[in-house]
């Protein structure tokens, strides 16, 4: 396994999101096939969790059962005011993941805000069939199996904190978020219906070793189009994302989902996988495609439509699903 600790400070905000992500996974990689799952589930019923009813979220854990056995972790930090599609991670204490529970998140703005909630979470899949996985996934005991999602919608920026309700056999627990989120602009990361940057992304026929733009083993297939020469003439799927270098462990699982969905619909978009770091090195900083686009995470997902402006963005994780859903969209 690469050594993810080799990355410089400059790098140190470009991995944060990723680094929440991971935090839970560094305490130990879990070998209880049991507590996950490769099954994508829909949302559990608002009615199964506790309503807000006016409560902060001190009151909602006091009058749940809190603990300290389950770590709940965003899989991104850029929010904006309004709807958002808010990916998280649950694992035990001991680093294991937990994909198959029936959860629900509540926020609050800052520290004595009410409650809102709750927004049940569907379980989307992170697996592929076994011949999109690569062995930059399968030699990751890490490597992130499964992603929750829900939608939020922050009624104004700031800090907004979160708690996460689990339903389990001994009934409902609740535990807080990792971190809190900072909800506001970021202007310089193209939102949807925004037109998309237009960049120029290297080709196999640029280089002379696919290594170098392409850390995944096997390399992928999305390094066949320059970005400049087919955005508005067809859907594009364009992936910031490191596999072997990504703290958050979400990276190669993301790309090997591309790669599936790229077999199935490579006739209806351009796909594109664009690597993180220069030279694949975190100490040379980050390449300008990233720049362009305003990112100091990863990974991003930006899909865009033959108008040339972006249909679907997500920060972190998501499913092959999720991906085919947003290449419909974008007119595919």
């Amino acid at each position: 396994m690469l050594n993810r600790a080799s990355a410089g400070s400059g790098t140190r905000a470009l991995v944060l999101a990723g680094a929440l992500f991971a935090t839970a996974l560094v305490a130990g990689c879990g070998d209880d096939d049991s507590a996950t799952s490769t099954v994508s589930k829909a949302a559990p019923d608002a009615s199964d969790f506790p309503s807000a009813n006016g409560q902060t979220l001190d009151e909602l854990l006091a009058s749940t059962q809190p603990t300290n056995q389950i770590v709940a972790a965003p899989s991104g930090q850029v929010f904006t005011p309004g709807e958002n599609r808010l990916g998280f991670a649950l694992f035990n204490v001991d680093g294991s993941q937990i994909t198959d529970a029936d959860a629900a998140v509540y926020a609050a703005h800052g520290s004595t805000g009410k409650a809102i909630g709750p927004f049940p979470a569907r379980v989307e899949t992170l697996t592929t069939d076994p011949e999109f996985e690569a062995q930059t996934t399968a030699n990751d005991p890490d490597a992130a199996k499964a992603v929750y999602v829900t939608d939020l919608d922050f009624d104004q920026p700031g800090e907004w904190r979160l708690i996460a309700i689990v339903q389990q056999d001994g009934g409902p627990v609740a535990t807080r978020f990792q971190t809190s989120l900072k909800v506001g602009p970021y202007s310089k990361i193209p939102a949807v219906g925004d037109k998309a940057p237009v960049v120029d992304t290297p080709t196999a026929s640029d280089v002379g070793d696919l290594s170098e733009i392409d850390t995944r083993d096997p390399h992928d297939t999305m390094h066949d189009v320059n970005l400049a020469d087919v955005i508005g003439e067809k859907p594009v799927v364009l992936l910031f994302a490191t596999p072997a270098l990504c703290v958050s462990r979400v990276c190669g699982p993301v790309v090997d989902v591309a790669e599936q969905v790229k077999s199935e619909m490579g006739d209806d978009a351009a796909f594109i996988h664009m690597e993180v770091y220069k030279n694949n090195d975190p100490n040379d900083g980050i390449r300008p495609q990233l720049a362009a686009y305003g990112l100091r995470t990863e990974p991003w997902l930006f899909v865009i439509d033959t108008d040339g402006k972006v249909s679907t963005r997500i920060e972190g994780a998501f499913s092959a699903d999720e991906l085919r859903d947003a290449i419909e969209k974008a007119g595919a």
